[in-house]
């Protein structure tokens, strides 16, 4: 199959995004996706986000969903919305769309969320990321119409974890999340209430590997040495959670394996492991040079707002 340059990819974006009248977002030389930062202080920490939303909201506008996209540890904004390409799938689907920022020694470099036990800064300073999150939501519910049943969050590798996590200690916030090459670690608190969640794991996965174990990838270090959980463990958390069954069904395909468990009316829980991916976002764009090729078997974004869009609180 053939495949197109990313500056074209981004020219094409851009396009459509400007017909649709979604607000308009640059693409610099590198190929990175930026835009109009906002910022607000939380826990005396300034912290930066970038919002995607329609032009022509107005008092009164119908309520939009709010969709939460959290960066792997080490990336930031740009390269979430880049990465994912959850602005684009906004635009077509008539969503909101926010990309938050962790934290750094070095301001805008090296970002990490604190996932618990995972990564670097952000779990060395305890950051209250849960906190920051909180805090975002609801200034950005001020300040748009979003519908307050449908809040979601997804994100990737350490913003996977951190997405596990906010569905944990803000389950009363979002309807569904949706873990990307993530992981628990087994010391997870039960959440208040019912979070429908959809993971997605890499079976070549060397980061966070499928089998569980310790972590791998370039930077071992930014853990606290916890081990990891296997992948599986992820969706028996969630269905205990939303008072599944405790049996899936498994469907085994050429290029995954989806666990699709047995829930009440209004949850579900699921996961897919996609055999050619490593630790990447299924059907986007590589995070940098050295990471892994993503697979081109599915589209995470695709499979991700179809579980979204099916579940309200």
């Amino acid at each position: 199959m053939r495949r197109f340059r990313l500056p074209f990819l981004i020219v094409t974006a851009l396009g459509l995004l400007a017909s649709l009248g979604f607000a308009a977002y640059a693409a610099e030389r590198d190929g990175s996706v930026t835009g109009p930062r906002q910022t607000l202080i939380h826990d005396g920490i300034a912290r930066e986000y970038i919002v995607r939303a329609p032009r022509d909201l107005t008092q009164g506008h119908a309520q939009l969903p709010l969709v939460v996209v959290l960066h792997g540890g080490g990336g930031n904004a740009a390269v979430a919305e880049s990465m994912t390409g959850f602005t684009r799938k906004a635009a077509e689907e008539g969503f909101i769309v926010v990309y938050p920022e962790g934290t750094s020694r070095f301001r805008d470099k090296l970002l990490t969320w604190n996932a618990g036990h995972c990564c670097g800064y952000a779990i060395h300073k305890r950051v209250d990321d849960v906190g920051f999150i909180d805090a975002l939501i609801y200034k950005l519910i001020a300040a748009y119409p979003i519908d307050r049943k449908r809040i979601y969050a997804t994100g990737m590798s350490n913003g996977g974890m951190m997405v596990h996590r906010l569905g944990i200690e803000l389950s009363n916030r979002f309807a569904a999340i949706a873990p990307v090459v993530a992981t628990l670690f087994g010391d997870e608190k039960t959440p208040a209430y019912p979070v429908s969640a959809i993971m997605l794991n890499g079976e070549l996965d060397k980061s966070v590997p499928n089998q569980g174990g310790a972590p791998g990838g370039r930077f071992p270090d930014a853990w606290d040495g916890t081990p990891t959980r296997p992948a599986l463990e992820q969706a028996t958390f969630w269905a205990h959670a939303n008072a599944c069954t405790n049996t899936p069904d498994k469907r085994d395909e050429d290029a995954f394996i989806r666990w699709q468990y047995h829930c009440p009316a209004g949850r579900s829980v699921e996961l897919y492991l996609v055999k050619d991916n490593g630790h990447a976002w299924p059907g986007g764009q590589s995070g940098s040079r050295r990471g892994d090729e993503p697979s081109t078997a599915l589209n995470a974004t695709d499979v991700i707002w179809t579980f979204f869009k099916s579940h309200a609180k």
